[in-house]
């Protein structure tokens, strides 16, 4: 038997894999869209660090702080130092970050219908 070697990936698609790949690498994991729709589900309100890390549940302080300091590299929060005492820190969604949220809301939709495909077996 005569094992088919497997054909090269197409010049064409390789920017696009790149693209994913940086786009898993930066949002990949259990909780970066997590905040992020966290945040976006109160815009009004100002998201204080430690309100953020009550409400997402299981997040610690240490996991949140590492979560947070990488998306406002990314530019997807604004970190804000608020003048007040005890000083307080708030975070906000960037316009650059609110372009998640229709991305975030499909993957949504998508683990709902994944979930309902799943229990029906």
């Amino acid at each position: 038997m005569h094992i088919k070697r497997p054909e090269k990936t197409s010049p064409e698609c390789i920017p696009n894999l790149l693209a994913l790949r940086d786009s898993l690498e930066l949002l990949g994991g259990k909780w970066k869209l997590l905040i992020v729709l966290h945040i976006s589900c109160r815009p009004k309100e100002l998201q204080h660090f430690k309100k953020l890390e009550k409400e997402i549940t299981g997040i610690s302080a240490k996991m949140l702080a590492k979560e947070l300091k990488t998306l406002e590299e990314n530019k997807i929060v604004t970190r804000t130092i608020q003048n007040t005492r005890p000083v307080t820190v708030t975070y906000a969604l960037t316009a650059y970050g609110e372009s998640l949220i229709p991305i975030a809301r499909d993957l949504q939709q998508w683990g709902l219908n994944h979930r309902k495909i799943i229990k029906e077996k």
